[in-house]
């Protein structure tokens, strides 16, 4: 595969396996040998690998000979997704919005939010974060921080204004209070913004949590601004922090547009979509279009997960189980080595301080057969992606691999030191 493949691939690299089935939170190479996913499809498999109802769904749909591909033309499955939308989880939130099919993936939604603020407020300026993570075409790119990402297409990021996220210099200053102050500045140098977009946990840039004042906070300044207000919830939605939507229980705080992708298809089938306030809903039809924003497929796995998941608040307590397993396990594992646990919910990790440290750990979890990724700016994050249906036992399991891991690195340092 390294004569056929780019360069470009990046998971084969640190996971070198080649990956033959799935079944909730494990997966099987092709010699059979089992692994615990914690990856999950970088959060895209929140029900995990083949649900057997998703997949009974799915199964009866093709057999059918249901249409797979249809544009944006209408389907019945198109219609049911809507539907299942609108009944389990729109209108049970009180919720007014109306559904943007876009291109396949989380980047192409973030495109549109943004091309749709521009065009709504006739400005070209967007706020952004620090350690935010959006995607990596162009205009996703430019809201995205990461220096490593933004590399080969830097002198295209443009228009785009970034601030400190919450917490960014600790507990010392209010970085809500910095944008604000620079805002109402004629002088301040920062061009009235189209939108402010945000994570309310920023994945990639390292599981950052913002607060619920900051960004009660946020939304006000972009209201004073008249700024359309974009939560990018294409990780943290879905059920990962806990609630549908990752800010449904901030009070004073709701956005006028929302990206998904990821864990929306419930099956790890391509699939994103934009929420926006029907005032928002400004597109010209065909203005905003794509050739893969009818993928059926998807929509059948999706109207299902909701149908099965969400139509009750039972999912969503073992969600919450599942998730202070998880954090009474991580909260251990960082006292007894001395690190900081972070994240929330069923999207959370250990801060190592060190990018070598935590790849160390990594290693040697995979050789244990256990699949986990690393984050933030230095990658110093060991991060938790489980799935939500994942096991207790499943749990314990990856949480004891982890804690084996980090002694192994510990005795391996230990000899250096008496080697030296």
């Amino acid at each position: 595969m390294d004569a056929l493949e780019s360069n470009v691939r990046s998971y084969s690299r640190s996971f070198p396996i080649e990956l033959a089935k799935g079944k909730g939170a494990v997966v099987w190479d092709k010699y059979g040998d089992a692994y615990i996913d914690f990856l999950s499809g970088c959060g895209s498999l929140n029900y995990g690998h083949n649900h057997p109802e998703l997949k009974s769904r799915l199964e009866d749909y093709i057999n059918s000979d249901g249409v797979t591909m249809s544009m944006d033309f209408e389907s019945h499955s198109r219609n049911l997704f809507l539907e299942s939308l609108q009944k389990n989880i729109l209108t049970s939130r009180s919720m007014d919005y109306r559904v943007q099919f876009t291109g396949p993936t989380g980047a192409n939604a973030v495109e549109a939010a943004i091309k749709l603020a521009r065009k709504i407020t006739g400005r070209t300026n967007v706020i952004a974060f620090t350690n935010a993570f959006h995607g990596c075409s162009l205009g996703a790119l430019s809201l995205t921080a990461n220096s490593h990402h933004r590399e080969s297409s830097k002198s295209q990021l443009t228009n785009v204004s970034r601030f400190p996220y919450d917490g960014y210099f600790g507990g010392c200053c209010n970085t809500a209070n910095q944008l604000e102050k620079i805002m109402d500045d004629p002088s301040g140098g920062c061009d009235a913004p189209a939108a402010i977009v945000l994570e309310i946990v920023q994945g990639e840039g390292g599981l950052n949590v913002a607060s619920e004042q900051w960004l009660q906070r946020i939304a006000q300044i972009a209201r004073k601004q008249n700024a359309l207000l974009i939560v990018d919830d294409i990780q943290a939605g879905c059920g990962r922090l806990g609630t549908f939507f990752s800010f449904e229980n901030i009070k004073d705080f709701s956005p006028d547009m929302v990206t998904m992708a990821k864990g929306i298809s419930g099956y790890g089938l391509p699939m994103s979509l934009v929420l926006l306030k029907p005032e928002w809903d400004q597109w010209l039809p065909g203005e905003h279009n794509g050739t893969f924003r009818g993928n059926n497929l998807a929509f059948v796995t999706a109207a299902a997960a909701l149908d099965i998941f969400w139509s009750t608040p039972a999912f969503q307590e073992r969600i919450q189980e599942n998730a202070t397993i998880v954090k009474n396990e991580l909260d251990k594992f960082a006292t007894e080595f001395g690190f900081l646990s972070k994240g929330r919910g069923m999207m959370t990790g250990v801060n190592f301080r060190s990018g070598e440290l935590a790849a160390q750990v990594q290693r040697n979890c995979f050789k244990s057969k256990l699949i986990v990724e690393t984050c933030g700016p230095c990658d110093e994050i060991l991060k938790l992606l489980p799935p939500l249906t994942v096991s207790h036992e499943e749990i314990k399991q990856a949480f004891s691999i982890i804690n084996q891991s980090m002694h192994l690195v510990k005795g391996t340092e230990q000899e250096r030191s008496k080697v030296a």
